[in-house]
C-alpha cells in the first residue's frame, strides 16, 4: 500500500512517544554513565525514567484510549495467538497495541520499575549510594544492588526481543510499528471506516507528569 493511500488516524498522544522514546535514550543513557564512572549523572538518569514510568503508570489509568492498559492488555492465550500468526503478510488494523505487544509493554514497565526502583536502596560502600540505602539495613542495600545490576540484564533482553519483533513485523507482515510511534499516526487500509482513539487531556498529562516528577524529587532529596 502507497504511504498516499489508507486513511490516517491519530493512534498515539505526544505523551506516550515521550515516554517511549525517552527511556529508550535513558537506558542507553544510564548505561554509558555507569560505564564510564559518571555516577551523579547515572542517579539523575534513574529518576527521569523513574519519573517518565510512574507517569506512564497513572497515564495507563487515565490517559488516552492507546494509553490505558484496560484497552490493550487482553488475556495470555490472544497474545499467543497472535504470535502464531506473525508471518501471515495481512493489512495492519490494529489501534494501538496489538494483543502481543500489550503484554511487552507491561514486561518492560515492570522490568525498568524494578531497575529504577532497587537503585534507590543501592550503596556500594565506596562511591555510589541511593537516596534511599540509609532507609534500610545493610543487607538490603545489598539485596537491592544485587537486584539492580541483574535487572538491567533483563531489561537489554527484553529491549531486544522487542526491536526483533518490530523488524519481524516489517519483514514478515509488511508492518511499519516505527512510523506511528514517531509521527503519531498511523494509516489503515482505504475504506476502514471505525472510529479513532479518544486523545487524553494534555493538561491532565501535564498534571499527572509533574506530580510524577515531584515524588522522584522528594525521594531524591532524602540522600
Amino acid at each position: 500500500m502507497a504511504e498516499s493511500d489508507g486513511v490516517r488516524v491519530k493512534v498515539w498522544d505526544g505523551w506516550i512517544r515521550l515516554v517511549h522514546w525517552g527511556v529508550a535514550a535513558l537506558v542507553g543513557f544510564s548505561w554509558w554513565s555507569a560505564e564510564t564512572g559518571r555516577m551523579d549523572w547515572h542517579f539523575i538518569s534513574g529518576e527521569v525514567i523513574l519519573a517518565l514510568l510512574l507517569f506512564r503508570l497513572a497515564w495507563g489509568i487515565v490517559g488516552s484510549d492507546t494509553a490505558r492498559f484496560s484497552r490493550f492488555l487482553r488475556s495470555p492465550m490472544a497474545g499467543l495467538r497472535h504470535l502464531r500468526h506473525i508471518g501471515r503478510r495481512e493489512p495492519d488494523t490494529e489501534i494501538g497495541h496489538n494483543a502481543a505487544g500489550g503484554w511487552m509493554v507491561l514486561a518492560l514497565i515492570g522490568l525498568l520499575l524494578v531497575q529504577a526502583g532497587s537503585g534507590l536502596f543501592t550503596d556500594d560502600g565506596i562511591l555510589t549510594r541511593g537516596p534511599l540505602a540509609r532507609a534500610v539495613p545493610p543487607e538490603v542495600s545489598d539485596a537491592a544492588r544485587s537486584v539492580h545490576l541483574g535487572a538491567f540484564n533483563l531489561v537489554l533482553a527484553a529491549v531486544a526481543l522487542h526491536v526483533l519483533a518490530v523488524l519481524a513485523y516489517a519483514v514478515l507482515k509488511r508492518q511499519d510499528l516505527v512510523r506511528p510511534m514517531v509521527t503519531g499516526f498511523k494509516r489503515l487500509p482505504a475504506g476502514w471506516a471505525g472510529r479513532g482513539p479518544r486523545i487524553g487531556s494534555p493538561w491532565l498529562a501535564l498534571i499527572l507528569l509533574t506530580l510524577a516528577a515531584g515524588v522522584v524529587a522528594a525521594i531524591a532529596r532524602q540522600g
